[in-house]
């Protein structure tokens, strides 16, 4: 059985480059994945390109005390034995970043 993997990617008018890193996790061949997107209340086009992701498992948008508030409510979403932080100016360099992460477990 795969060990699902959570992602939680942390958002405040991130519009210019968030959608790279979507990009790079719909990309990513291991199936059992839940991304999970914190939102500091985006004044930007934000939400609207984190929409065009159905790949998005959850999406929280509400204010925070900074990135570290948001990671940590999205670590009590995620439903995963594994737990990773993808920034949302990151991405991963191919698509089997994380079957490789989930062979190291």
């Amino acid at each position: 059985m795969k060990q699902k993997i959570s992602i939680i990617t942390a958002t405040y008018n991130s519009g210019r480059t968030v959608g790279d890193t979507l990009r790079s996790l719909a990309g990513q061949d291991y199936a059992s994945l839940e991304h999970i997107i914190v939102d500091g209340l985006s004044k930007d086009n934000t939400l609207e390109i984190v929409k065009e992701f159905p790949h998005v498992s959850k999406l929280l948008s509400e204010k925070d005390k900074g990135i570290y508030d948001a990671m940590n409510k999205g670590i009590a979403l995620a439903e995963g034995e594994i737990i990773g932080i993808l920034n949302s100016d990151d991405f991963y360099v191919d698509g089997q970043v994380l079957s490789a992460v989930a062979a190291c477990f």
